[in-house]
């Protein structure tokens, strides 16, 4: 009987762990995409598709450049402090703080030079002219300051400081939107360069601001133990930046493919589907990058808390997007008008159609991290490229048979494949299964957003059909809330009291 409460207690309050931290820094995330999205809406109705889109095309050249500079220190160092913090280890964690903030100003410095260098040459592959080579020059200062930025928050990430890192997702968003808006407002599509080297200025400035509070211990660091450190973050860290390399070049290649067959205009629609569609959900998804995977890392080499682990998260995450993700299929064409405007409605179907990839997203990356956390560098890496192949061949290929909306029927086939990949994955490596109330979880899910997709085709009166939507997503949030409740052991009236605390 003892051991029972005990066991119950230790599972609620794994729960209530998951869920503060997602709570925090799925807040916070949320709190960013909204204030981006505002940035947007000013892109999409000062410019239009094309202004949105050419905006996309920047931020997806810049990314492979950024990630190959940083060479996945960022994934290595958070790690190590991680690693060390458990242990207490003092002196390491300072030796792996200061070895990381040195390396992502070499880093950053390099891959700048590199952007400056090559500028040329991307503006042919992206545009096919080099109208935009000097923008793209410009543009090379935001590398070096996403690699110091990045480097700073991963010291906040490893030393579990996740109330400073949701701050500066929050203010380096309010900051940028702030800094941006009169750069559209005053020089139009010229203003897009200016805008985005603003906001990674201040989101430097953020990083720099609550990092620099961290105290680390007051340790010497010669050169020969800042490269031998370094070589150590090297040797798991690059196979992670392959893996996120092939990510950020997958988003650019797409985005030739969409710019080919639709123009500027149809990548804005696409990008405007894919960030409305992940604007809910997204925050579920940051908080597993950043609490959950150090914690994971702690557990690594015990297969039976990795799997309660994974549980719960899941559980967790799940039934927070899942009023999310309804809310996505439900008031689609609301949300595009709202964030965007009636120039993108395109982007319906393709919000429609993407939000069961986001759910495959949701289920799968909680089995995904096992592997990064116990170390399995190159096998991440493999399974991240044969998925990032199958991404673009999907892409390609759904969107010459239906257009448009065949980018997000292919977005969802691709998590279909994954997710049984990384279920298949987990079994091996970690023994690692879904619990019986997850599979649950998962159909009822499923269940839930088919029925929201088929109302749009059957009930055709507006007023008839937002009741519905309204009153069945009432329903599943006061489901949801009543389940939380259960698995954390705080009632409805203690999350008030809490809040109020």
């Amino acid at each position: 009987m003892v051991a029972n409460e005990k066991d119950t207690s230790a599972n609620q309050q794994r729960y209530r762990s998951v869920l503060k931290s997602s709570s925090i820094i799925g807040g916070s995330a949320f709190i960013s995409i909204v204030i981006g999205m505002i940035r947007t809406k000013f892109v999409a109705v000062l410019l239009g598709p094309a202004g949105v889109g050419l905006m996309s095309m920047y931020t997806a050249m810049l990314a492979p450049v950024t990630t190959a500079s940083n060479l996945g220190i960022n994934a290595s160092g958070v790690r190590a402090i991680a690693e060390a913090s458990g242990q207490d280890d003092f002196n390491r964690i300072a030796l792996v703080v200061k070895t990381l903030r040195l390396s992502v100003w070499f880093s950053g410095f390099f891959g700048c030079l590199i952007t400056v260098a090559l500028s040329s040459w991307l503006s042919s592959i992206t545009f096919q002219n080099t109208d935009h080579a000097f923008s793209v020059a410009f543009l090379g200062i935001t590398v070096l300051f996403a690699n110091i930025s990045i480097g700073q928050t991963c010291v906040l990430q490893g030393t579990r400081r996740i109330l400073s890192v949701a701050k500066i997702s929050v203010f380096g968003a309010v900051n940028g939107t702030v800094v941006s808006i009169p750069c559209f407002y005053l020089w139009g599509e010229a203003g897009i360069v200016p805008s985005l080297i603003l906001t990674s200025f201040f989101a430097l400035l953020t990083s720099w601001w609550f990092a620099r509070k961290v105290v680390i211990a007051d340790i010497e660091v010669s050169w020969a133990h800042a490269i031998a450190e370094a070589k150590k973050l090297l040797g798991f860290g690059l196979p992670i930046m392959a893996t996120a390399l092939q990510g950020v070049c997958v988003a650019y290649f797409l985005r030739l493919i969409i710019a080919n067959q639709f123009g500027l205009a149809g990548v804005g629609v696409w990008s405007a589907a894919f960030a409305v569609s992940g604007i809910l959900v997204n925050f579920v998804l940051n908080a597993m990058g950043t609490d959950y995977y150090p914690r994971l890392a702690s557990v690594a080499l015990n297969n039976a808390l990795i799997e309660k682990e994974v549980n719960a998260q899941l559980e967790i995450a799940l039934l927070l997007a899942l009023p999310a993700l309804l809310a996505t299929v439900l008031f689609a064409p609301i949300g595009i008008e709202l964030l965007y405007s009636g120039k993108f409605n395109d982007a319906i179907p393709i919000l429609r159609w993407s939000v069961y990839g986001i759910f495959g997203r949701v289920i799968s990356w909680p089995l995904s991290y096992i592997i990064i956390a116990q170390g399995r560098g190159k096998f991440f890496c493999a399974a991240e490229l044969l998925a990032n192949l199958a991404h673009v061949l999907l892409i390609y290929t759904c969107s010459k048979l239906w257009g448009l909306p065949g980018t997000g029927i292919g977005f969802m086939i691709l998590y279909i494949y994954y997710f049984v990949f990384m279920v298949v994955t987990a079994h091996f490596i970690a023994k690692t299964h879904f619990s019986l109330g997850n599979l649950k979880l998962i159909l009822n899910s499923i269940f839930l957003l088919v029925f929201a997709s088929c109302m749009h085709i059957f009930i055709q009166n507006h007023f008839v059909y937002y009741a519905n939507s309204f009153a069945l997503s009432l329903v599943v949030i006061w489901v949801v809330l009543r389940r939380i409740s259960r698995l954390t052991g705080v009632t409805l009236n203690g999350f008030k009291a809490r809040f109020k605390r």
